[in-house]
């Protein structure tokens, strides 16, 4: 599942959420990659990453509600991804309640051309 443009690094960390596919979702990132949790705690690392994202494997129906958008640098080799997003996650008691998000990243070009996260804010631009 390896990204061809930088918007597919978001598109593709949601087909794996939905799937459930926790190494998909951690191959998406570079190794030293920084993932901002919610609490505010930093994960750097894929080692880290992959220990963060295991609680958003839980979420069922993430979806993008805006369109994705993407400015690059002169020299086309990174871009950031800006995006507002929506998902169902179980509440304490249980129930399904529906959370919502701004994210905005950081993604690099791959010497192969592919596309990975260096900095994951999923909630960044709230």
């Amino acid at each position: 599942m390896a990204a061809h443009r930088p918007e597919e690094c978001d598109l593709h960390i949601f087909d794996a959420i939905k799937t459930k596919d926790l190494e998909a979702a951690v191959a998406l990132y570079e190794t030293n990659a920084t993932f901002f949790l919610e609490s505010g705690e930093v994960a750097t690392g894929q080692a880290a990453i992959r220990e963060a994202l295991r609680g958003w494997m839980a979420l069922e129906d993430p979806q993008f509600t805006t369109p994705l958008q993407v400015f690059f640098n002169a020299d086309q080799d990174l871009a950031i991804l800006r995006g507002s997003w929506t998902a169902i996650a179980k509440g304490p008691d249980g129930a399904p309640t529906k959370i919502a998000g701004k994210n905005i990243e950081v993604v690099r070009r791959q010497p192969d051309g592919t596309w990975r996260f260096v900095i994951d804010h999923p909630r960044g631009a709230d």
